[in-house]
């Protein structure tokens, strides 16, 4: 074996050597984005919302909706989505465990509770043969994660809340601009709400933002925290009489510099989605045929289309690199001069003590069931792939710009670690007992 193909960890040399300059600088910040920020602040319009109209506006051209309103946040969308969706005290929402906890944790505030589901091994997103038997006469809704990019399957979800009656949710904070069958994400369930915060494909600087056909659900996600909108054009007779304060008490409405902001990437963020999924698909092409790991993206050919590819990550298969464990495969990957390869993805929520005991509220009980007509904890004893999910994936390297010469090496890493799965046996020690993070982000 010559050198360049030995490992870098047992001595040989990387495979990635090149400095890849601004292949991963994100969000791409122009002239224009610079101008845009500084015409708010010179015009001292920080916190108005006439621009964040305007960028709600965008956005309804952009997805073809009827509504579109701007948070602060995405945590505060999601919250307001749930809302929207009449969620309140002893009610129910299932959804994953396996996610960010701002797709789930916002329930406890409007006194209800989260039921989680499993998630489907391959899309990661939830899996719809795990919902039907957690419903009961408190569930109110569903909230579909697509997790990582990668579209949930919304005509079996979409087909299960039908027939029970329930609302649902898509967070597409991980996926913007994705399509299912033809349509966009967020857009396919009864409201959809997301994060576009800074690290986000879709990046604002700070903020959320809640889509929807339904003039109900709009109404009642912006009486919870805009209360200068909330005024005579409200139409819900039973929202009227309250009109002038925010119904929830918070104050929810977009920083006008990340409105601004959020304008000028939204404009030019389809050829730039464009030129990140070309690199992706380029990436995962190279390693097609390389034993041990798979792509985590829909089947070529299909309909369905990744969204951002925030957060990507791939598959890993142990048993066929002799049951190598990933811990081992990743440090290696990584002694190649990828920054971005470790194990896991997020821990499950549910395995978390939030989730179990806390008492954020002061009930004298744990808060999750403290308003709920059972209790739902025992149904987390049911989620075996969130639970062994972590050994099965790793993080990869989010590529912004197409440049061959770079995805290229890069992938070389990913090979060599495979191809030379042998060698690295010999000192494996076994997975690390912390795999993945509750935020995703893994600490260094």
């Amino acid at each position: 074996m010559s050198n360049k193909e030995k490992l870098a960890l047992l001595g040989g040399n990387k495979a990635v050597t090149e400095n890849p300059g601004n292949m991963f600088t994100w969000p791409i910040i122009t002239e224009e984005d610079e101008e845009a920020a500084l015409g708010v602040l010179r015009r001292g319009a920080m916190s108005g919302t006439e621009i964040t109209r305007q960028f709600e506006d965008d956005f309804t051209n952009w997805l073809d909706v009827t509504y579109a309103l701007a948070f602060n946040n995405g945590t505060a969308s999601l919250q307001a989505a749930m809302y929207g969706c009449g969620l309140g005290v002893g009610d129910e929402i299932i959804g994953p465990s396996i996610t960010y906890w701002g797709s789930a944790l916002q329930a406890f505030s409007l006194s209800a509770t989260v039921v989680f589901a499993d998630i489907d091994p391959v899309t990661l997103c939830l899996d719809p043969n795990d919902i039907e038997h957690r419903i009961s006469e408190r569930t109110k809704a569903i909230m579909v994660v697509h997790y990582l990019g990668h579209p949930a399957d919304m005509d079996a979800i979409m087909g299960i809340a039908h027939k029970h009656n329930l609302k649902v949710i898509e967070d597409v904070s991980h996926a913007h601009g994705g399509l299912y069958k033809g349509r966009k994400l967020g857009t396919i369930g009864h409201v959809g709400a997301m994060s576009l915060m800074a690290g986000k494909a879709l990046a604002v600087g700070e903020g959320g933002m809640l889509v929807t056909n339904d003039r109900s659900i709009y109404e009642r996600a912006l009486v919870l925290g805009h209360y200068e909108r909330f005024n005579k054009d409200i139409e819900s007779p039973d929202l009227q009489p309250y009109k002038g304060l925010p119904m929830g008490g918070y104050k929810y409405r977009m920083h006008q510099i990340s409105s601004a902001v959020g304008r000028v990437q939204l404009k030019h963020y389809d050829e730039r989605h464009a030129e990140i999924s070309r690199s992706m698909n380029y990436f995962w092409d190279l390693l097609e045929d390389v034993p041990g790991i798979r792509a985590h993206r829909p089947e070529k050919g299909s309909d369905i289309y990744m969204g951002g590819w925030y957060a990507a990550h791939g598959h890993y298969k142990a048993e066929e690199l002799g049951g190598l464990s990933i811990s081992r495969f990743c440090e290696a990957v990584r002694a190649e001069g990828v920054g971005e390869c470790n194990p896991g993805c997020n821990r499950p929520l549910h395995l978390h003590l939030l989730l179990q005991d806390a008492d954020v509220y002061g009930h004298g009980m744990p808060t999750r069931i403290a308003n709920a007509a059972r209790d739902v904890r025992p149904l987390d004893n049911l989620l075996p792939v969130s639970e062994r999910i972590a050994e099965k994936v790793f993080s990869i390297p989010w590529f912004k710009h197409f440049r061959p010469e770079v995805i290229e090496a890069y992938a070389n890493a990913f090979r060599k670690a495979a191809g030379n799965y042998r060698e690295l046996l010999a000192e494996d020690q076994g997975n690390a007992l912390d795999l993945g993070d509750w935020s995703l982000y893994k600490k260094k």
